[in-house]
């Protein structure tokens, strides 16, 4: 998903969280346990993903009260999503497994809805494709830049993913057509947001091996 939904992420936004100073959370050896509440919402989030999809497509996916439920268990997973990174912060309990499998969760719950939407005839397939393209480029990016450096969660990236998501839950509820068009006009500002944040990640990234360069 993601660059964090608001502020947990998603995606961008969650990769690298900073330990806080408040270890009270943490056992006696100083090892943060593996079941912590961050990581049981993270793992959470990704047992939605399929049970969000299963409620989309119920009834050939244009029941409007299945419909509205499928928006709920989007809106759950989205909200976990506000949560988890809060907590790993707050109570020290961030983990490898937390780092790896939030933004997983993040991209899987994004993508699961984007495709639903697009196969169900909602939203254009160019729209799905140029943002799972732009998230599977930046998670690339991040592997390719590694070693020399983390590329910072930006606010653009987060407003990103704040887009996405609201722009996706106005076209999975049943909103009469003004509403509807609302939505899609949202859509059509996470796709500009994420097209400019790309880019912008791609210059970050060449900056952050040219520095290496200079350095080794």
């Amino acid at each position: 998903m993601t660059d964090g939904i608001t502020g947990g992420v998603a995606g961008d936004a969650n990769i690298g969280r900073a330990v806080p100073a408040d270890d009270s959370h943490r056992t006696e050896a100083g090892h943060v346990p593996l079941w912590n509440i961050a990581n049981i919402l993270t793992i959470f989030r990704i047992v939605l993903v399929p049970v969000f999809v299963a409620v989309l497509f119920i009834d050939g996916g244009h029941d409007t009260w299945w419909r509205v439920a499928a928006w709920a268990v989007f809106a759950v997973a989205a909200i976990t999503d506000r949560y988890d990174g809060r907590l790993a912060r707050e109570r020290g309990l961030v983990t490898d497994f937390g780092k790896l499998m939030d933004p997983i969760a993040d991209k899987a719950l994004i993508g699961a809805a984007l495709i639903g939407l697009s196969i169900l005839g909602d939203l254009w397939w160019w729209v799905t494709i140029v943002i799972l393209v732009r998230e599977l480029g930046v998670t690339a990016l991040r592997f390719w830049v590694l070693e020399h450096g983390v590329i910072p969660a930006s606010r653009g990236g987060k407003l990103k993913t704040l887009l996405q998501v609201f722009g996706i839950g106005m076209l999975v509820l049943p909103l009469p057509t003004p509403l509807h068009w609302c939505g899609v006009v949202v859509m059509a500002a996470a796709v500009v947001a994420t097209i400019v944040t790309g880019i912008d990640y791609v210059w970050q990234a060449l900056k952050l091996r040219r520095a290496a360069r200079r350095e080794s």
